[in-house]
């Protein structure tokens, strides 16, 4: 049975400088956890993301939320990409899914 792990990259600090509160994070988990079935942070070791925009090189400080679903629902993904969007003053958030293969 094909199933997907999906990763969502979220930033530490919202578009305005402000920092995501844990509470978010948390409202996030119990969301997805009661919709797949569980979900995992990696909220205390942020990576570091570079990205060139106008000639500038900007920074984030990012978080990883990972999710195991059976089956993808763009409809259900990009309503939750809009919200997050939203909900953290950014202008793209990004969800990416790859297909597990079992070893």
């Amino acid at each position: 049975m094909v199933s997907y792990l999906v990763q969502i990259l979220l930033p530490k600090e919202s578009g305005s400088g402000r920092a995501v509160e844990q509470k978010w994070f948390d409202c996030l988990l119990k969301e997805l956890t009661d919709k797949f079935g569980g979900a995992t942070s990696f909220l205390r070791a942020p990576g570091e993301g570079l990205w060139r925009n106008g000639g500038v090189t900007q920074q984030d400080n990012i978080a990883v939320v990972e999710v195991m679903a059976k089956e993808l629902d763009p409809a259900f993904w990009g309503s939750l990409r809009e919200r997050m969007q939203r909900d953290l003053s950014q202008d793209e958030i990004v969800i990416r899914a790859h297909e597990i293969i079992p070893l």
